[in-house]
């Protein structure tokens, strides 16, 4: 087989270089601690934010729908897949981010596919203006629709703005933007990206991937946040980080909202979520309508173990988010690091290497849950301090 040798030695160069990525294998549900290849580990890596995915009245209502409606949806949206649970969640999630509607997709990677690409195709006289940190299903939605896109700097609204003024009589032009940025914790400037939207007639599409359930009122995202409703076209959202579950959506304008039904790709051609998929969803949306409980401990947990991180030396970034990445620089140390926590101190915190983050940036990512408790946050300062001491990364 020496056609497929190239592989062996493209690995062997990953590994050299500190860039090969260990998929380890979880033997539990989610949660603080979970069996991670047969040993009970403390779980920091997880986007599981509010401690949903292993609810109790998550799990039930999945169950209970197995049992009303079946395991599978049997068909794509637009034949014989619209179940009322279908209808019922995406309604329940228009509310929730009031707006005027909302559309269902089997992910958020889905969910930025199909609307990117039928929102902005290489007929039109359009372009995207895409920011210059964009999560990869971003990148791939334009890619999809095959027109053209120019990048703009890192939160740099002076460059936005340039490229926009550059681009000013193209007839369609989409700002797309991550809304939290998910390796950094940083947030866009969406209020200066409204202004700029409407200074140059530009809608405006925000990633709410890693604001739901976290930023805004109840975890209603970085939009509400900024309480700019009125001023963003479309919010995209996914149901698999906060909300515990799987799916992704796209929230906006009804008339907008009823054209992603008739020219979504993954909405046409893939099979609709499953039924304890969506009605899990629906009872997540239901826990944050009820109550911002889980989001003030998360917040809570997130502020204790930043500064915790912060007084021993670590740097953070310009996070302001619970998404914490601890900064080690190097690709080799950051896989160390990640190692030893999990052989030394049964935690399980994976390194964040290059092509996910630039050479040069490599990180352990941290990401604290409103499921966990002080003591499971003081543990992990206690094994970053002690372990940084150990390989003199802290002085």
């Amino acid at each position: 087989m020496a056609k497929l040798d190239w592989i062996k030695e493209e690995l062997k160069e990953l590994k050299d270089k500190g860039l090969y990525v260990t998929i380890r294998k979880l033997e539990s549900s989610q949660g603080p601690w979970v069996v991670v290849d047969g040993k009970r580990v403390l779980n920091m890596c997880s986007n599981n934010y509010l401690g949903l995915a292993a609810h109790p009245k998550i799990k039930e209502a999945a169950i209970r729908a197995i049992l009303d409606y079946g395991v599978g949806a049997g068909a794509v949206r637009t034949i014989a897949g619209t179940m009322e649970l279908h209808v019922e969640l995406e309604e329940k999630l228009a509310k929730f981010k009031k707006r005027e509607a909302a559309i269902l997709f089997q992910s958020g990677y889905n969910a930025n596919l199909g609307a990117l690409s039928a929102l902005l195709t290489k007929k039109d006289d359009g372009v995207f203006i895409s920011e210059e940190l964009n999560h990869a299903s971003i990148i791939d939605g334009m890619r999809l629709s095959g027109a053209p896109k120019v990048i703009y700097k890192h939160l740099d609204m002076e460059d936005l703005k340039k490229r926009l003024e550059e681009n000013k009589d193209k007839k369609k032009k989409i700002i797309v933007s991550d809304g939290v940025f998910s390796m950094d914790g940083d947030l866009a400037p969406v209020p200066e990206m409204a202004e700029l939207a409407e200074q140059y007639d530009a809608m405006l599409y925000i990633d709410d991937a890693h604001g739901e359930g976290v930023l805004g009122d109840s975890g209603r995202g970085i939009v509400d946040h900024f309480k700019l409703h009125d001023r963003v076209d479309f919010e995209m959202g996914t149901l698999s980080k906060a909300f515990g579950v799987i799916g992704g959506y796209v929230a906006g304008p009804e008339e907008a909202i009823d054209y992603l039904r008739q020219r979504g790709r993954p909405f046409l051609f893939s099979s609709a979520p499953n039924p304890p998929d969506v009605a899990a969803a629906i009872a997540a949306v239901e826990i944050l309508q009820r109550s911002d409980e889980l989001v003030k401990k998360l917040w809570d947990n997130t502020h204790f173990l930043q500064n915790g991180l912060r007084d021993l030396g670590y740097d953070l970034g310009g996070t302001k988010h619970p998404i914490t990445p601890v900064m080690l620089y190097d690709e080799k140390r950051a896989q160390e690091f990640s190692k030893r926590l999990y052989d030394e101190y049964n935690i399980f915190a994976q390194a964040i290497v290059y092509p996910t983050v630039p050479l040069g940036t490599a990180r352990i990512r941290l990401e604290p849950s409103a499921a966990h408790s002080k003591e499971d946050l003081q543990y992990v300062l206690d094994a970053f301090e002690d372990l940084g001491k150990k390989t003199g990364f802290l002085k």
